[in-house]
């Protein structure tokens, strides 16, 4: 797959690129009903002879368009989108520099110099994409913009089996903040990831016996409320089970010292692993974080932790 990066005004012409199906959005998540778009893209330019394109942009246009907002949390930071889009079998991906320049083209000037000035000849998109100043554009109306130079196609909602729910990013992230990570991979169609670097902590886990590894997040990924969770860490090119604490240590610290960290402790697992690159799989949550009277009962209950996440494993 070919990523091109794209800052506006463009200088891109038509010529440069074979004659495109453009899948169009912003795909936080690449959640299934994301992928359908997508496939939907790949599968006309396949019927068509041409080649498969995604349009995707960064950063998150609430990081420009909204006051005071200057981090998003992310359910797929771009370069997990990449790898997550190249994995579909795409052709190309351009990723658009969101600026407020950018955001201020009209309809027609967004048609005419990002998918026509592409060479795009088919543009999928979902029944709800918008495009162009305030969002003007949207899939009711691009065919007046596109004025018989390019064929579209609208991707309806996808809804979950049994229920009225639309997949979508939004719900998403409201699974993930409640905690809900045993529905991600229903919506996601895999389970839920984040990545970053183990770093030194405390090292009070290996004291109590249950030595964790401190993940130091390397993007703003939403993460699920304060507790302790049932997830795979990938580390060293193996996937091992664990458990994962989410939290600010409460037996051992006063709220005015309250740092929110990210800890694994890996079932059947004693390697050295700091500066190590890992991933952590949500598969489960077992509880609510706790302040316990005493240390005695917090080994209690992290050995009840450990046995629920083993019998999770079974």
């Amino acid at each position: 797959m070919k990523v091109l990066t794209v800052d506006h005004p463009h200088s891109f012409k038509k010529e440069d690129f074979p004659p495109l199906v453009m899948a169009l959005g912003y795909f936080d998540g690449i959640h299934l009903g994301h992928q359908k778009v997508i496939q939907t893209a790949k599968q006309i330019a396949e019927e068509k002879h041409l080649k498969s394109a995604v349009m995707t942009f960064d950063p998150h246009p609430s990081v420009v368009l909204a006051k005071n907002h200057k981090v998003v949390e992310l359910i797929t930071p771009l370069h997990e989108k990449i790898k997550l889009i190249e994995s579909m079998g795409i052709d190309y991906l351009f990723v658009v520099h969101f600026t407020t320049d950018f955001a201020s083209l009209l309809p027609q000037q967004f048609v005419d110099q990002y998918i026509v000035g592409l060479g795009v000849k088919h543009v999928v998109a979902g029944f709800d994409y918008t495009y162009g100043k305030f969002g003007k554009g949207n899939m009711n109306n691009i065919e007046e913009f596109a004025n018989g130079r390019f064929d579209i196609t609208v991707v309806d909602k996808l809804t979950l089996q049994n229920r009225d729910d639309k997949v979508s990013s939004t719900l998403i992230r409201k699974c993930i903040k409640e905690g809900r990570v045993r529905d991600l991979k229903d919506l996601l169609g895999r389970y839920y990831e984040i990545s970053g670097i183990v770093v030194h902590g405390e090292k009070r886990g290996r004291e109590l016996g249950f030595p964790t590894a401190n993940i130091e997040l390397s993007d703003p990924y939403i993460l699920p409320p304060n507790g302790v969770y049932i997830v795979r860490m990938y580390v060293r090119n193996q996937w091992h089970n664990g458990l994962c604490s989410v939290g600010y240590n409460p037996t051992f610290k006063n709220p005015d010292e309250y740092v929110q960290t990210t800890e694994v402790y890996l079932l059947d697992f004693s390697d050295w692993i700091y500066d190590e690159h890992v991933i952590v799989e949500w598969h489960d949550r077992i509880r609510d974080e706790k302040k316990f009277n005493s240390v005695e009962d917090l080994i209690t209950e992290m050995k009840h932790d450990e046995q629920v996440a083993r019998n999770y494993f079974k």
